[in-house]
């Protein structure tokens, strides 16, 4: 088992699974911006392998990317598949290598996630997991139920909640906790109840409501993964917070892991992190926030606009010499192309800044 820490491993690790794959690679997509991930995808296609991606149906910066990426995708050869909409959202992120090979993330395949977010990810062969993945991912591209075949593949809104409470209930030590919302009250009574029988709970991330047992921390960095390492012997790994939502009404995917080096790692870092936590601490802002300031900037940019009618007959004449003055062109309608592409590269450029300067999207 390889444990992977963001920011930090970057998308190397990823990239040379993917070139390992020598018969198929199953890929499940929240989001997506990784362009050599991409290219290395293509190449496998390109070499024989069968590529196949579940793509989510939605996510909160809505469609439109990700159906950009599906097009893509399906021009360079590889299978596409939509999640279903019977859940809230599909969030897991997994990938399978020639179904010998698991790699489970708390992080999404994008530049903010891997570059700039504290996340985890790990990579196995244990065959129970991978079996479990397998199947979990032929569930949902077909849109059958899955039936959990192991308890520690933690899959919402199937087995999240009863595996995760056990695995809480089972501290004697400490739990210390990433998370960036614990807030299902099921969820806090136990860890409350564990800190009053003597465990230490520490949570990098942010709790619900107040607690005089439990400490929380803010982090320095942007936070985007759900951790829990229980008396540094075992510990969860996975998409899936402690709240309510997603453990009942999204698919989530995590593991419940007991290797001893990966979790010793994990531990260190919890620990730097958590002595470290105030330098640069900022509250996150939400993604739809980031969305809704990128979209107002946008339009007023492209509101600003001066016309463009003289420009286009300036390019029309250098194109194509004086007998361009000839050419009909339809100005209000290149008015509006060239309004919207602008918007559109105003609004994508903004939502990213503010994301990257204050945090968001999961």
């Amino acid at each position: 088992m390889k444990l992977l820490i963001q920011p930090g491993d970057g998308v190397a690790p990823i990239v040379k699974g993917i070139s390992r794959a020598k018969s198929s690679i199953e890929i499940v997509i929240f989001r997506f911006d990784q362009r050599e991930v991409e290219h290395a995808l293509f190449a496998a296609v390109s070499r024989g392998v069968a590529v196949q991606a579940l793509i989510a149906h939605t996510n909160r910066a809505g469609e439109e990317n990700l159906r950009k990426l599906e097009l893509r995708f399906l021009g360079a050869g590889i299978t596409v598949a939509r999640t279903a909409d019977d859940l809230v959202r599909y969030h897991g992120k997994m990938m399978l290598i020639d179904r010998r090979e698991l790699f489970l993330t708390g992080f999404n395949f994008t530049h903010q996630d891997i570059d700039r977010s504290r996340s985890f990810g790990l990579i196995t062969r244990n065959r129970d997991l991978v079996r479990e993945g397998g199947r979990l991912f032929e569930a949902d591209v077909k849109r059958h139920p899955y039936e959990p075949g192991s308890d520690r593949f933690i899959v919402s809104p199937v087995n999240a909640r009863q595996q995760l409470e056990a695995f809480l209930k089972g501290a004697r030590k400490h739990l210390l906790i990433y998370d960036p919302e614990v807030s299902d009250p099921a969820m806090v009574a136990i860890l409350e109840e564990r800190a009053k029988a003597g465990v230490d709970v520490r949570i990098i991330g942010k709790l619900t409501r107040k607690s005089q047992r439990i400490d929380t921390r803010k982090l320095g960095i942007r936070l985007h993964t759900r951790t829990t390492i229980r008396d540094g012997k075992a510990a969860f790994l996975g998409s899936q917070s402690l709240r309510e939502m997603e453990l009942d009404a999204r698919r989530e995917i995590g593991v419940i892991f007991q290797d001893a080096a990966a979790i010793a790692r994990m531990k260190e870092v919890f620990e730097e992190d958590w002595e470290h936590k105030s330098a640069g601490a900022r509250e996150e802002i939400k993604p739809e926030v980031a969305a809704k300031v990128a979209k107002k900037v946008a339009k007023a940019v492209a509101q600003e606009l001066p016309p463009v009618a003289p420009v286009v007959d300036e390019a029309v004449r250098k194109v194509i010499g004086s007998n361009g003055s000839a050419i009909e062109v339809n100005v209000p309608e290149v008015e509006s192309i060239v309004k919207h592409a602008v918007a559109e590269a105003v609004r994508e450029a903004v939502e990213a800044a503010v994301e990257e300067s204050v945090g968001g999207g999961k």
